[in-house]
């Protein structure tokens, strides 16, 4: 019955974190994305259809409905939102006394985000966090053996679902790779690729790109290992298993980390990771860390010697595994490791058929247990009325536990169909009823390894007369050759994002790209600060251009030994034609993608305080690059948690040892002497009483 208090309180405070970096980042992106002048006006994706007020909320959850209520339009509904979920978010960090449910129902009805994976991702963590938040501040005064005194009956069941969406994540993230039938994961050859073509690639990505092939494929196993076999570990009986589980998780998220600019997902998934944890491995209980000695009696030491059994086996399994199913062989002329994939795709799939329901087994198992142990607390709970109170929180908990692992089921088994239709009838009932809350989803990241034969880019180039053409350089994805990767991690700029799935296409693959055309032939300032912050040194901050097209380039990390180059590049074809205002063929696509609303000219400008008080805090903070602010958000935090510790009242420690303590040591002096003492301390306590009432 290990206690994870401390755990649960670092994922409370890390979801904080996560959503102080997702509000922040895309409050700085609002204008040029969604509002009256930016690519796609939010109007646009959210309108009202004559529906009752409680019946839109059930529909889209978001707040952003009270916004005409304020006398807002839609944008600045976005800018109170994402501005209010930053400061509640950062309290929740800075502060325990909020990191309470109603706070995390806040933060999460309160969402604004997009359709990335890790947004879903974000949505489903946040509603677990509203469940893991103590209703109020738990005791501190330390449990006996058991565990069972100050503990909540249910305080672990919401915190199992964490350790559960945890393992979807990675195990459907490293099935994927394989069902998706990339030749660069089958052939272990998928980093070779990797590091140049993701999306926002950072300084320390062309480094890596410059490793060892060998190397690369064995980084491919170890991934798949990570990801796929691993993750049962999560489960097992013995905490040095998970521990081992979880430090390999940390290991596989800072190396992406290192290596790319993937905004909060890699600190959500470490976040989830705290699920591994307990009190005991965090130190939060005195002692327990310390050298322990071996068990003197034999059931004890059997169980002992059973567990490190089971833990050797489980070592060996996997390492005989990974040499098995990977080929793994050493070339000690060339002091290398070679491997390669030697199962075949129809294996794979006769495997995962077979293990997919097993897991979801495996999942009920090991939630099963954790429902005994609060059982088992729940009948230990001392007095009537504390009782029934955490009978009725028992009761509510643990239904929406279980109610939560059977809606997840729907989403995970997408990966196996034979299992999705294996699944109970009533699972698939619960998950429709509530899909549109977005309470659990389906993962899978990195499915397909994209620019095999090189990185597309789009390069955007405007020109005043048709013949000259300069391009335009965004602050974050690639463009100028000579300009190192930046890092922008927890920041995500969604538009440099888009523009790297739409070089993936042609330009009708991607809607908004016209719009984003038609915006920077306007000259129309937010969306210029999308493309560079500092407006100065946009080509054509003067005076809009007179026409823009966009080219296809492929781009490859330049060699080592080449300075003052990071990239090469290579024309391929052009991406979109030239274009003017008024031009046919931009008119043409703008009513073909349903881009043309004349509403756009004439913007409603709400002249009430809180709409001119958002219009001052947005002019006050648009000169800030976005990476800076979060970075400086950050520091903030980091500032006011040590002023917090060093002026945080110690304990006052007594030099005298307490009356329990002395009985402890005299009883491991002298046993004996021990038992009269025990029997003197009742008697002496019941004098010490009488003779204060005879002095009353």
């Amino acid at each position: 019955m290990a206690s994870s208090r401390v755990p649960q309180q670092l994922f409370l405070q890390g979801v904080a974190a996560i959503y102080t970096f997702a509000f922040a980042s895309l409050y700085t992106q609002i204008p040029g994305l969604y509002g009256p002048e930016g690519v796609l006006p939010a109007r646009r994706t959210l309108r009202p259809q004559g529906k009752g007020r409680w019946q839109q909320l059930w529909e889209t959850p978001t707040l952003l409905w009270e916004a005409p209520r304020l006398g807002l339009d839609t944008a600045q509904g976005l800018d109170l939102l994402t501005l209010l979920g930053t400061v509640v978010a950062l309290g929740a960090l800075l502060l325990n006394s909020l990191r309470h449910p109603f706070t995390y129902l806040l933060l999460w009805v309160g969402q604004v985000f997009l359709y990335f994976q890790w947004d879903s991702l974000l949505l489903e963590t946040g509603f677990l966090a509203i469940l893991v938040a103590p209703l109020k501040k738990p005791s501190n005064h330390k449990a006996p053996q058991g565990g069972l005194a100050g503990a909540l009956p249910h305080e672990n069941l919401p915190f199992w679902l964490v350790r559960w969406l945890l393992f979807r994540l990675m195990f459907a993230s490293g099935v994927v790779k394989l069902t998706s039938r990339c030749p660069a994961w089958w052939g272990l050859t998928a980093l070779t690729y990797h590091y140049e073509t993701q999306c926002l690639p950072t300084p320390a990505a062309w480094f890596a790109h410059h490793l060892p092939v060998w190397l690369h494929k064995l980084s491919v196993v170890a991934t798949f290992l990570i990801e796929i076999a691993v993750p049962a570990l999560f489960f097992a009986p013995i905490r040095r298993l998970r521990l081992t589980a979880f430090y390999a998780q940390v290991l596989l998220q800072v190396l992406i980390i290192i290596t790319g600019n993937y905004n909060f997902f890699n600190l959500l998934t470490l976040v989830l990771t705290t699920s591994l944890l307990d009190d005991r491995h965090l130190s939060a209980e005195p002692g327990l860390r310390c050298h322990k000695k071996m068990p003197t009696s034999w059931p004890k030491a059997l169980l002992t010697m059973l567990s490190i059994l089971l833990e050797l086996t489980a070592y060996g399994l996997l390492a005989y595994g990974t040499v098995l199913y990977f080929g793994l062989e050493v070339d000690w002329q060339q002091c290398i490791i070679l491997s390669k994939t030697t199962f075949t795709f129809h294996q794979f799939s006769q495997w995962l058929r077979m293990v997919t329901l097993p897991t979801v087994w495996l999942g009920a198992a090991s939630l099963a247990w954790e429902l005994l142990i609060a059982l088992w607390r729940w009948i230990h709970v001392q007095g009537w009325l504390r009782k029934f109170f955490a009978s009725i929180q028992l009761s509510i908990l643990g239904t929406a536990t279980v109610a939560l692992f059977l809606i997840s089921l729907v989403p995970y088994s997408y990966m196996e169909p034979g299992t999705h239709g294996r699944l109970w009838t009533g699972a698939h009932r619960l998950y429709s009823s509530v899909q549109h809350l977005q309470l659990a989803s389906s993962y899978g990241l990195f499915r397909r390894m994209t620019g095999l034969g090189g990185r597309p880019e789009v390069v955007l180039e405007g020109s005043y007369d048709g013949q000259h053409w300069t391009e335009i350089e965004f602050m974050y994805k690639p463009g100028n050759v000579s300009r190192p990767p930046p890092i922008v991690i927890p920041h995500q700029p969604r538009l440099d994002w888009q523009m790297w799935f739409a070089a993936l296409g042609p330009h009708t693959h991607s809607p908004w790209f016209t719009s984003l055309v038609l915006r920077l032939l306007q000259g129309k300032e937010p969306v210029i600060r999308l493309v560079q912050n500092h407006v100065a040194k946009y080509p054509f901050h003067e005076q809009p251009p007179t026409y823009l097209r966009a080219q296809r380039y492929k781009y490859w990390f330049s060699k080592p030994g080449e300075q003052s180059q990071w990239w090469h590049r290579q024309w391929v074809e052009e991406f979109f034609p030239p274009v003017s205002l008024g031009h046919p063929t931009l008119e043409t696509l703008l009513q073909q993608f349903g881009l043309k609303d004349k509403s756009s000219l004439r913007a409603r400008s709400s002249g009430n305080a809180l709409a001119k008080a958002l219009n001052w805090v947005r002019t006050q903070l648009s000169p800030l690059d976005p990476p800076i602010l979060l970075w400086g958000l950050l520091g903030a935090v980091v500032t006011i948690r040590v002023v917090q510790t060093l002026l945080a009242p110690r304990p006052l420690q007594s030099s005298k040892p307490s009356r329990e303590e002395k009985r402890k040591q005299t009883s491991k002096k002298d046993p004996r002497a021990a038992s009269e003492q025990a029997a003197v301390a009742p008697n002496s306590n019941s004098s010490d009483s009488g003779a204060s009432r005879r002095k009353k």
